[in-house]
């Protein structure tokens, strides 16, 4: 299966983002924190070239908390300062402003030397679709103004949004790339959500996400359709989640759309307990 998804506004927002980047002091780079590698879009690095640049790890809640930190060292060593947040429960709110403070007090300090009066910093927050820039920017301004939506690509224009008066945001829509280089990713993007379903090949992303959980969480996989051992053959497994959670048609037959729809839907809500999809480990010279 090959998984592309480039809608004309992600076009035109790569334009808008490179337009808009001499407005803004930082950059809020988000990602998923289940997937920090695969969620970061490559052309961002193009764009935004030398403009600082914080990286947010939403959706930290759901991920490997061991895989988190190792995410936060690999950033660190690449120069790049990380926080682990969580935008729906409003966790690490306060770190965004004061990381961003300080990884601008130098360019602030020979501002005010200069005589110019303090202002609020102005901030762009970009990211893949869904990975949680609406809801981040509701927490952060402590109101509903930016629209939120549970499928990607909600948000398709850009807005200025004051954050007190430490903070300016400039929201940007989501931006995939136009071409996946390896095809994981594009399942990993697919797996979480950030692809919309419509598009899909469920079932592979399924077959991936069995594959995945054998491999890396087998003791979540058992545990969460009461296996005792894990079939090697797939098939074999789709028939065991099948029979075991009652996704059966008429004579007893298994149906695969419907283990396809339960593990998709479990993974995302997080039934499986907290995973990662990718760690800094994994990560080959080529890949960097």
């Amino acid at each position: 299966m090959t998984i592309q998804w480039f809608p004309g506004h992600m076009a035109k927002a790569r334009r808008q983002v490179t337009e808009k980047l001499k407005l803004v002091d930082i950059i809020f780079e988000l990602v998923d924190a289940r997937i920090p590698y695969s969620s970061r879009n490559p052309m961002i690095d193009e764009i935004i070239q030398h403009k600082p640049r914080l990286v947010l790890l939403n959706k930290a809640d759901m991920a490997d908390p061991h895989a988190t930190k190792q995410w936060i060292e690999y950033f660190k060593g690449k120069g790049i300062k990380a926080i682990a947040i969580n935008s729906q429960a409003g966790q690490g709110m306060k770190d965004i402003s004061a990381a961003a403070q300080e990884a601008l007090q130098e360019k602030f300090d020979r501002l005010k030397a200069k005589g110019v009066k303090p202002r609020a910093i102005r901030a762009m927050i970009v990211g893949i679709p869904n990975a949680g820039k609406s809801t981040l920017i509701n927490r952060l301004a402590k109101k509903n103004i930016a629209k939120t939506g549970n499928t990607p690509g909600v948000t398709k224009a850009q807005q200025w949004i004051k954050v007190g008066k430490e903070l300016e945001l400039l929201d940007t829509p989501g931006i995939l790339w136009p071409k996946f280089e390896d095809q994981n990713v594009g399942l990993k993007l697919a797996l979480t959500g950030a692809i919309k379903d419509t598009i899909l090949n469920l079932q592979d992303v399924t077959i991936y996400a069995l594959r995945f959980f054998t491999e890396k969480y087998p003791s979540k996989l058992k545990d969460r359709f009461s296996l005792e051992e894990i079939p090697e053959d797939i098939v074999e497994l789709f028939d065991e989640i099948g029979k075991r959670r009652g996704c059966l048609m008429g004579g007893g037959a298994v149906d695969y759309d419907k283990v396809t729809e339960l593990v998709i839907r479990e993974f995302r809500s997080e039934k499986f307990g907290k995973i990662t999809l990718e760690w800094p480990s994994e990560l080959n010279q080529e890949a960097e």
